[in-house]
């Protein structure tokens, strides 16, 4: 089962490329911007994924069949494209969804750009860095 966390992964790395969640009975297409704040999702993200959780019977990612309500069941879990390794919905019984939304996105998969990415504290990243730095220091002993 793909988790609200799982789809809000999911959502905010389409969103990193352009692509729009879609509400159907309103006619509204959405794409915050910016998708991140520091180490966090922004204002923004957070206020479209709640307009989307509720609308979410009406809302799906541009490009897609399934609605968000749909991700959110048992039935669905949340699997790396075997194409370009972004997230994608995958049922766990029955027929898989037709493409990847990916499918519609010219020149992607990308490999000499980044990729998407999750929300990241970047003084964990550098501490990580500092620690493998430090640990692979070994003192030279002349013997």
């Amino acid at each position: 089962m793909a988790t609200k966390e799982e789809v809000k992964r999911y959502l905010a790395y389409w969103f990193q490329l352009g692509k729009k969640v879609v509400i159907t009975d309103e006619g509204t297409h959405l794409l915050p911007q910016p998708i991140f704040q520091g180490d966090r999702y922004s204002q923004e993200f957070e206020a479209c994924w709640q307009k989307i959780l509720s609308s979410s019977d009406e809302s799906y990612l541009d490009g897609t069949e399934e609605s968000i309500a749909e991700l959110l069941t048992p039935q669905w879990d949340m699997v790396d494209c075997s194409r370009c390794a972004m997230p994608v919905p995958l049922r766990n019984v029955g027929m898989p969804p037709v493409s990847c939304p990916c499918s519609n996105l010219p020149g992607w998969p990308n490999t000499e750009l980044p990729g998407p990415r999750c929300p990241i504290d970047n003084q964990e990243q550098l501490k990580a860095i500092r620690n493998r730095l430090t640990g692979n220091l070994t003192p030279v002993t002349n013997s």
